[in-house]
């Protein structure tokens, strides 16, 4: 299985077009040890021919721009730069959504550009953008453009674009619980059942048994939750939050981390104490808030996580599984 992390950052990337907290104001002068950060988005593929997008970031263009193997540059057939389907081809097949934030779907309206697309929501996500939101009208211009499949929480499938696949994943997603994206009504939340409004994905090669987790947005982890985590080879987890009360302090107001259906990392019954006793996965935080001291490689918020054992995602990282051993390669 390889993985791409194409983007690691919460919603606003990193530095934030608005924000002016000690993170973004720093790395601006050029005096923070971190790296810019576009908005959360990772790619997998089990075959390096089929490629399958985790949500949909509104940074996907660029990060597709940015990335040779999902680039059409990459599959190019012949010198003159027609490809075996002519001068238009992408080697996305596929997207899984995780749920309906805005974070998670805009970027479905950049792959509008009439390529065959294989799109995995819960029937409750499907409803929101394709009944209730005619933007998403352009994901069907043409009958064959666009095929969305209902998945249910807790059942397993194939991750195919078509019946010639060769992708060699299978997915399975669970309910995490928490609330519904701020653009939703009251009448339009009648009709989404909680169990289908956020999801964690856990991924596995149908080959290899190699196996991942994605979960950027984590309300609470229970004990089975943990039990599926420490079966994986690889897990990309929400560090949105550093603290509870991150934002409360950087902005003088607002939701806590847990409000907001993010686990803090730090604090009681956080994530570092949480899943502190998972020994088998290598353990990536993903979707990093901009305000999160995380992003510091000099601050002592790093320091800790690294000592515990995780890496703080960047992107560009990429992994490749094997036999139960995480290959980061950059």
């Amino acid at each position: 299985m390889h993985i791409k992390i194409l983007g690691s950052a919460a919603g606003g990337g990193f530095p934030q077009w608005n924000c002016a907290c000690r993170n973004c104001r720093e790395l601006r002068a050029g005096k923070l040890n971190a790296s810019a950060r576009t908005q959360c988005q990772v790619a997998v593929s089990g075959s390096h021919a089929e490629w399958f997008l985790l949500n949909a970031s509104p940074d996907l263009r660029m990060q597709i721009v940015g990335t040779l193997e999902l680039d059409s540059r990459g599959h190019l057939r012949d010198p003159e730069g027609l490809g075996e389907r002519g001068v238009r081809h992408s080697p996305i097949v596929g997207v899984v959504l995780t749920g309906g934030d805005l974070d998670q779907v805009l970027g479905l309206l950049h792959l509008r550009e009439l390529e065959p697309l294989h799109i995995y929501a819960t029937a409750s996500i499907r409803r929101l953008l394709r009944e209730q939101n005619i933007f998403f009208n352009m994901l069907t211009q043409q009958p064959w453009q666009s095929v969305w499949t209902d998945l249910v929480p807790g059942e397993r499938f194939a991750l195919v674009a078509s019946a010639e696949s060769t992708s060699k994943l299978v997915c399975q997603a669970i309910s995490l619980g928490g609330g519904l994206p701020a653009y939703v009504g009251e009448k339009q939340a009648a009709d989404v059942r909680p169990v289908e409004a956020i999801l964690g994905l856990f991924l596995q090669s149908s080959e290899d048994g190699e196996r991942m987790a994605y979960l950027p947005a984590v309300p609470a982890v229970d004990d089975r939750l943990l039990s599926m985590l420490e079966s994986c080879d690889l897990v990309l987890f929400d560090g949105t939050f550093w603290a509870d009360d991150e934002l409360v302090r950087v902005q003088g107001g607002g939701r806590s981390a847990r409000q907001m259906g993010h686990l803090p990392i730090s604090g009681p019954g956080g994530s570092l104490e949480r899943l502190a006793k998972l020994s088998r996965p290598h353990k990536v935080f993903v979707h990093i808030n901009n305000t999160n001291p995380i992003l510091d490689k000099d601050s002592p918020q790093y320091r800790e996580v690294r000592e515990a054992g995780w890496e703080v995602a960047e992107d560009g990282w990429e992994f490749r599984l094997r036999q139960a051993k995480p290959t980061l390669a950059l």
